[in-house]
């Protein structure tokens, strides 16, 4: 069994080596880009990537506390699904309103790689292969829908 500490610090090499590789990858834009905490520039809408013991998820999260809103911005993201699905070359599971871990209600888009742990180094790559291509299809996906969603702040 890991302690929260050792947890913490495995975490956080993780993500810092994930930063280090994704450091030279320009945004569809041309800009730099901090790919690990993605800023989407609207309230309460987030790109999540998660590397955890069992599993590594990518995925765009919204959980704005204004249940309508939250609504309004999951439809318009719903609008283009299509899209998100045709540039990612996947599928991914949707999911409206659930609740978090604090009882929350969160909606999202979200793709999973079963089977990895973030505490196994040996995994390290294989998370970071099913990470970099989708936030980066992410981002450019943003760069052509965001200015719907900013709309709606």
């Amino acid at each position: 069994m890991y302690k929260k500490a050792e947890i913490a610090k495995t975490k956080k090499e993780f993500w810092t080596a994930f930063g280090a590789y994704m450091k030279p990858v320009p945004s569809a834009e041309g800009t730099r880009v901090n790919w690990q905490n993605y800023k989407t520039g609207v309230k309460q809408l987030f790109f999540r990537m998660k590397a955890e013991r069992g599993f590594a998820s990518i995925g765009i999260e919204l959980n704005h506390p204004d249940l309508d809103i939250q609504e309004l911005q999951y439809e318009q993201l719903l609008m283009f699904k299509k899209m998100l699905h045709s540039m990612l070359g996947e599928e991914w599971e949707w999911s409206y309103a659930q609740p978090d871990e604090y009882g929350r209600p969160v909606s999202k888009a979200e793709a999973v790689l079963n089977g990895v742990s973030v505490m196994e180094k040996n995994d390290w790559p294989k998370i970071i292969s099913f990470l970099k291509p989708r936030v980066i299809v992410l981002d450019e996906f943003w760069s052509n829908v965001r200015h719907g969603f900013e709309e709606l702040k």
